[in-house]
């Protein structure tokens, strides 16, 4: 039986719905499972119709639902990964699953945002040559996140799928694991690295100065995204080459906002280098 959408806007309802149907459904799996065993006696057998209720024991539809439960977390990840494919946010992921996004993001980690390209086609610049364009439109926007503080790379990560282009996000937490990632020849390169400086093991300065000096490395636009103003980190950091050097707001809506603005100038403005050694490349 089906039922109007309007239905969404009243959560008390829907839960009543689904306890119904979870519950017809975990009594009628139970009830097949055990017309499925091990042949029934005699006596089982001449049970009158609508008797099944009384021969399912608690236990058994118990053990239905937990495979069950198993089932929807399944089924929960699969449709997740649908919604990030499509263009979904971690926020709007919690909003559907009625937690917040912190919870989607540990609920479902890893999700791969790409959302489709828009509908209409982006503006054509004319100092931008046809490849340009085609790459902002047809391929996904690799970035490279090195940020060790969860709360800062949840919040990078949002603001980045909020913009709605199809792009993929990796993260990792210091400059070692961040070599590992670009050495290794099973990863396409990455088209941009938001690199934060303060760091275990290597930090962003030291990965900073082994990036530029590798000669396959060295061309991939590294913005630094970092707490510290003080001018000796922003003359080191462009000493050592780094694209451009960027002040962690305070406030959560500036902070969003310019990571995005990040975004959008390499996306959108900015010709960046052909990946070495990539599929796309003639």
């Amino acid at each position: 039986m089906g039922h109007d959408l309007s239905t969404f806007d009243h959560p008390e309802m829907l839960d009543v719905l689904a306890d119904n149907a979870l519950r017809e459904l975990a009594q009628r799996l139970a009830e097949q499972a055990l017309d499925d065993g091990p042949a029934h006696s005699g006596a089982e057998q001449a049970a009158e119709p609508g008797a099944d209720h009384g021969r399912v024991d608690p236990l058994a539809r118990l053990r239905v639902l937990a495979h069950l439960g198993r089932a929807v977390s399944r089924q929960a990840r699969a449709e997740a990964e649908a919604a990030a494919r499509a263009g979904a946010s971690y926020p709007q992921l919690g909003a559907a699953w009625g937690i917040s996004r912190q919870g989607a993001r540990r609920r479902w980690p890893g999700l791969v945002f790409t959302a489709e390209p828009p509908s209409r086609p982006l503006p054509t610049r004319h100092h931008r040559s046809h490849d340009v364009n085609a790459f902002t439109t047809n391929r996904p926007y690799n970035v490279l996140l090195v940020e060790d503080d969860p709360a800062d790379a949840l919040l990078i990560e949002e603001a980045l799928v909020d913009r709605g282009m199809a792009r993929t996000i990796d993260q990792v937490t210091d400059g070692v694991a961040a070599l590992q990632y670009l050495r290794d020849p099973a990863r396409e390169r990455p088209d941009l690295i938001v690199l934060d400086l303060n760091m275990p093991r290597m930090n962003g300065r030291e990965l900073l100065a082994v990036l530029k000096e590798d000669d396959a490395l060295s061309n991939i636009p590294v913005v630094v995204l970092t707490t510290s103003a003080a001018p000796d980190d922003v003359e080191d950091a462009y000493r050592r080459h780094a694209n451009a050097y960027v002040t962690k707001p305070v406030n959560l809506d500036a902070f969003i906002k310019s990571v995005q603005e990040i975004d959008a100038f390499f996306l959108a403005t900015a010709v960046l280098p052909p990946r070495s050694g990539s599929r796309d490349a003639d």
